[in-house]
Parts: structure tokens; sequence; C-alpha cells
């Protein structure tokens, strides 16, 4: 039984559910409120803090576990990313105030006070600038730090600028940029997954992976004419080329199956329509192994 530690609570506890269901693991605990969860095969889940999550792998506590990178970056443990998940994105940011003086960091000047939750990655990063300044650790509500004269700059979390916006705060540098991975031990720390283990893992990443590459795709097919199969080429282009079926008593059309991207999907019925397409069928695709 392999242990996966996930965020208990949040948008990326949401997320990471809604994945592995996805992916035909979905979690069954014996109530809301459970520490410990089956996740069916050969998988158990555990709940616990995001930001616990690296501490917890590193450590051989869980096998793997799904967090944000931003996290594992300011833990400094020696893990590494299997599975860039895609959600939770957002960016780690330095801010001063928008009526300061401060627009860069280059004009940052020595001994200024930054404010963050994140002060080893705040300190790895400003040390990387030549820049010597002074780390204000807090535990939340960073952006208003500034305002009450606890620190000239912060360094936090913004996934599109309009808090800090509201907060009076301008971003002037960009520290990391983040999403949730699926991590395991690094082999620096002498945990690294071996053997069945890793076996199991690299089929954890597929199951997941097929799920992230379908969504946004689109299965098509539609009833063309023969004659315009080239046109058709270029309409479907699909993953190797749309797959060319002929249809029994079809005559001067043949079927065409390919997978579309989602957003351009209206766009591609209507080229379709045009060339003389019948029977348009679009469905979506559970998981998409390439």
């Amino acid at each position: 039984m392999l242990r996966l530690a996930i965020p208990n609570k949040g948008r990326l506890h949401d997320d990471a559910r809604s994945l592995l269901a996805d992916a035909g693991l979905e979690v069954r605990a014996s109530s809301e409120r459970a520490l410990v969860a089956s996740l069916g095969g050969e998988f158990e889940a555990i709940f616990v803090r995001a930001q616990d999550i690296p501490e917890f792998v590193a450590d051989g506590a869980a096998d793997a576990g799904i967090t944000g990178w931003d996290l594992v970056s300011e833990s400094g443990r020696p893990l590494e990313s299997r599975l860039d998940l895609g959600f939770g994105r957002c960016r780690l940011v330095v801010a001063a105030k928008d009526d300061g003086s401060v627009r860069s960091i280059a004009e940052i000047p020595d001994g200024t006070r930054i404010a963050t939750v994140f002060p080893q990655l705040t300190q790895r990063f400003f040390a990387a600038a030549g820049k010597r300044v002074e780390l204000v650790p807090v535990s939340g509500a960073v952006e208003i730090a500034p305002h009450l004269g606890i620190a000239d700059v912060i360094v936090d979390l913004t996934s599109t600028g309009s808090t800090l916006r509201v907060n009076g705060l301008r971003e002037i540098g960009n520290v990391l940029e983040s999403t949730a991975h699926l991590v395991v031990a690094g082999p620096a720390s002498g945990r690294a997954p071996v053997g069945e283990r890793d076996r199991t893992l690299r089929e954890l990443v597929d199951a997941l992976g097929s799920v992230l590459a379908a969504r946004g795709q689109r299965y098509l097919m539609a009833n063309v004419p023969r004659t315009r199969l080239d046109e058709v080429k270029q309409i479907l282009p699909g993953i190797s080329g749309p797959t060319v079926i002929d249809v029994m008593n079809g005559g001067s059309k043949v079927a065409v199956h390919a997978v579309c991207p989602a957003s351009g999907i209206y766009r591609t019925i209507n080229a379709l329509k045009a060339i003389g397409a019948e029977g348009i069928l679009v469905t979506r695709i559970e998981r998409l192994l390439a």
C-alpha cells in the first residue's frame, strides 16, 4: 500500500480529489473529518496541511504528495517532481507600496525590511540579486505589513494581482511561478522510490497524466466528402492526422475521427460544415495517452 499525502483543505484539496477521481482513484473516507482514506487498489490517502507535505514525503511518512511547488521550494527538502498537475497556479512576487519610490528590485536599498511567509525563497532571491535585506517572517495577511510599518516591501503569493492592487501595492519582481506537483523523495534523500514502489508510482503518473492530457480536448467524428479529404487534413490535424474510415453504403462519404482542442471546436465545426460534412458528433475525452 502506497501512501499519498493530499492537502487537507482549500482549492488544492478540491482539485487533487477531482483529478484522482477522474483517474479512477476516488477518495473513500469513513467521514469528512477522516485523516486517512482509501483510494482503492494500491493507494491510501492521508490528509495533512499543504505546507507539511514536503516534510512528510522527504521523511518517508508518505511515498508521494500533491502540493504547491512554492511550498516544495521553500522547504528546501530533496524532493523531485514526477508530474506538473497544472492547477493551483500562482506567482510568488515582490511588491512595494504603489505610492512609494521603489519601482524595481534594483531600487530596493540594503537594509530594507521584507515581510513574507516564504523566508527561505526570499532570502535566496535577494542574495542572488546582491541585496542585503532584513527578513520579517509573518504567518498571514502579508499585504498589510507596509501599511502598518512592519516592513517596507513584501514577498507574497498572487494569482491575478488584484489583492495587491486593492491594498495599494505594486509588483516589482517575480520570485517563482508555481503550480501543484506530484512529488517524491529525490535520490539525495536516500528514500527515493525503487522497485515495485517506483513501478506503481510510474503507473500513477501515467494515469494522472492521461487525465490532464484529455482536459481541454474533444473527440470529433464526422462524415465528409471523400473528395475534400485534403481540406479535412487542414481542419483536423489531430495528434497524428485524422483517422479516415470507409462508411458502409456511404458512397462518396467517409468518416473522419480526430482529437481537437476544445477552445476551437466552434470554428472547427463551422469549417467542416463549409466543406459538406454531415453527422458531426463531439464528445468529451476521459483519458488521452499519446
